[in-house]
């Protein structure tokens, strides 16, 4: 029945349009009818759990049925969160300035929430913080997250009546990031998704994710950015990046630094980090950290107790199986 309602909720929401639109890119790259493809995706997410953007993005055309079993779509990642990550507790992640009052001391950076704090405190804030994050307390995929800096910054007074209208009460100090990380993309903070799963014991890393930004003051995938699967004991990234647009790099189109084999600098402080942090809320034991690394060490960014799965397009690697044997082996479900 889970299943069933989880089925029926992603229908609701399901744009038509974009995803006619996703079904005639692959269309065109795969010399497939249109019409088969559509098919096909609904078949997949009958069978897999595959939403229409897993079909794209990791490349269902070219796998068997096998091989398709291997994947984690988005529908295996919810019934983990279904069955794992207790539904009382989820506000403690879900909500930004709630997170970082909670993992303040892991943070990194100083933060105000306009909700409770005055027009004044943050008059106060701007004048010792330039640039500044501004965020939607309950936002997804990097929506509602803008940079201000300079000039923006004079009227502090007319800044905050406009970030209380837009209801991005959460407004954070920039993170200065390691020079290394830096390098890949000086516009934006470049972060690692790293997920993790707390078994009451020990604090399983599954993945290692680095996410680049190109050219926008994010590195959200959804806005513009690119991302790669790092080994998630090394840090190291052994293959290139993609966009949304399916467009890969093996360098960085912005700065022309190389993405294969780029090393994550202080990760092993990434991974102690991790080890701690997860064992915070016990009741939310399966959550995809956001860090960045600033040149002191890690920056938690934010949690997500709902986190999606990142997994390398078949055409970057030439591996066609995925993450689903691997997750099962610390996660049942």
């Amino acid at each position: 029945m889970k299943r069933i309602r989880h089925y029926v909720s992603r229908l609701r929401s399901l744009n038509v349009s974009n995803m006619l639109a996703v079904a005639r890119a692959i269309s065109v790259r795969s010399r497939t009818p249109t019409v088969l493809i559509l098919l096909d995706m609904v078949w997949c997410s009958l069978v897999y759990q595959a939403g229409y953007l897993d079909y794209e993005e990791f490349e269902f055309t070219v796998l068997s049925r096998a091989e398709r079993r291997t994947w984690i779509t988005s529908g295996n990642a919810n019934s983990i969160v279904v069955k794992y990550n207790q539904r009382e507790f989820r506000e403690r992640f879900f909500d930004k300035p709630t997170f970082n009052a909670t993992f303040d001391e892991w943070l990194g950076r100083d933060w105000l929430d306009l909700r409770t704090a005055s027009e004044a405190d943050f008059v106060e804030f701007v004048r010792s913080h330039d640039p500044i994050m501004v965020k939607v307390v309950d936002s997804m995929s990097g929506a509602g997250i803008e940079k201000h800096s300079g000039a923006e910054l004079v009227d502090a007074h007319a800044l905050y009546r406009q970030l209380m209208e837009n209801r991005q009460f959460l407004v954070e100090a920039f993170i200065q990031q390691h020079p290394g990380m830096s390098a890949l993309c000086p516009t934006s903070v470049n972060s690692l998704r790293m997920i993790t799963f707390f078994d009451g014991a020990d604090v399983h890393v599954l993945e290692a994710v680095l996410r680049m930004g190109n050219g926008a003051d994010v590195d959200n995938y959804g806005r513009g950015g690119m991302y790669t699967v790092l080994d998630e004991k090394t840090g190291i990234a052994p293959f290139g990046a993609f966009d949304k647009f399916a467009n890969t790099f093996t360098e960085h189109p912005q700065t022309g630094t190389p993405i294969i084999g780029f090393q994550v600098p202080l990760y092993t402080e990434v991974l102690s980090t991790l080890d701690t942090v997860a064992r915070v809320i016990p009741q939310i034991p399966y959550v995809g950290w956001d860090i960045a690394i600033s040149p002191s060490g890690p920056a938690i960014i934010e949690g997500n107790y709902n986190t999606g799965v990142f997994q390398m397009k078949p055409s970057l690697t030439g591996i066609k199986t995925g993450l689903l044997p691997k997750f099962r082996e610390v996660i049942d479900f």
